[in-house]
């Protein structure tokens, strides 16, 4: 039997738009039988922080940072003309009344779909991040070795 080919995917921004267009294409390459890696790092790592409840840190700098850096998928902005929340606003609207998916349907697709989804180690230890700030079905922190092994053995690596 053949390997599948790979398809391998870094989320560096923590923006609405950008996380769309992560998971518009990895769930596509899946879709098209590929084996799928996304490694979400620094304020890529809002877009699989739970929603709900507070995230336990340690440190004063840690805490004040995952205060006022909550992330979560209900909280993602876009990029350009966000407009004080407005241009969100439509955004989701719209996207809703074309029956388009939310991230949080995106993440759900993307675990039916056995799509890998690795949180950055390293950004979590510099912002304080335990492996429980995030959603269910996302693996443990993984390190920049592990992107790099993806990456080398994936047909189509991508920096977003």
């Amino acid at each position: 039997m053949a390997e599948k080919e790979k398809f391998t995917l870094v989320l560096f921004s923590g923006d609405l738009d950008k996380a769309l267009a992560a998971f518009i294409l990895a769930t596509t390459a899946a879709s098209m039988g590929m084996e799928v890696t996304m490694f979400f790092t620094f304020w890529g790592l809002n877009v699989i922080k739970r929603n709900e409840g507070p995230i336990k840190s340690k440190g004063i700098m840690r805490k004040m940072l995952n205060v006022l850096n909550r992330g979560g998928s209900s909280r993602l902005k876009l990029s350009k003309f966000n407009m004080l929340g407005m241009g969100t606003w439509m955004m989701k609207k719209l996207m809703k009344e074309s029956k388009y998916p939310s991230i949080d349907e995106f993440i759900e697709m993307a675990k039916e779909m056995d799509i890998k989804m690795a949180p950055c180690s390293t950004s979590c230890g510099i912002l304080g991040l335990p492996d429980d700030a995030f959603t269910d079905g996302v693996m443990s922190q993984a390190g920049a070795a592990f992107f790099l092994a993806q990456a080398r053995e994936s047909k189509t690596t991508l920096f977003i």
